[in-house]
């Protein structure tokens, strides 16, 4: 073989190892949920931080696509200042029948359909949100940031077939929006 034919073949091969999808490392990516309060007597209500730990997914960096992959039941209610007793029953009622209807609906997933440049290191991707059994498009935000890549969504529950809830006849309740943050990290 010649050394032409050699160095061809040595750049196809690390072309096409380079633009495979790489594992996400889950023990270092972080989603936070934030479902905040509403309603005439929301101060006696909370603002709920849930920790949604991803149970796989990749990215391929040079085709700009991304699966992430969690699972219902893994999502913990961490909301500081609630008592235990207050955390557990909101994190039921959250995995339960109500909302997120773990026992059915066990897997939440996002796959990207696209991605367009919004500035340096910054992209707006498009995708499919699969949530409560229903399949909605969702707009991310991302932005690379010393070597990871974090950012955001926002999305409404109601979408996705899930009532906020409420309480008090309506007087508290849970805002139909919700903001999804993220870092994500890349397997070595």
């Amino acid at each position: 073989m010649t050394t032409k034919l050699t160095l061809a073949l040595s750049f196809a091969l690390a072309a096409g190892l380079s633009a495979q999808p790489r594992p996400i490392d889950i023990a270092k990516s972080t989603m936070t949920v934030h479902v905040s309060k509403s309603g005439v007597l929301s101060a006696l209500g909370h603002n709920h931080e849930i920790a949604a730990p991803l149970a796989g997914g990749s990215v391929d960096v040079t085709a700009h696509t991304v699966e992430l992959r969690a699972s219902a039941n893994a999502l913990k209610v961490s909301d500081p200042g609630v008592s235990d007793k207050d955390r557990a029953e909101i994190q039921a009622t959250m995995i339960g029948p109500e909302v997120l209807d773990a026992a059915h609906y066990p897997e939440i997933v996002f796959r990207s359909t696209s991605a367009d440049k919004a500035g340096d290191g910054a992209w707006k991707v498009q995708g499919e949100l699969t949530l409560h059994g229903q399949h909605q498009p969702v707009t991310v935000d991302v932005r690379e940031v010393a070597g990871h890549f974090e950012g955001a969504c926002r999305f409404k529950q109601s979408e996705f077939g899930i009532k906020p809830v409420k309480a008090g006849g309506g007087t508290v309740r849970v805002k139909d929006e919700i903001r999804l943050d993220f870092q994500i990290y890349l397997a070595h």
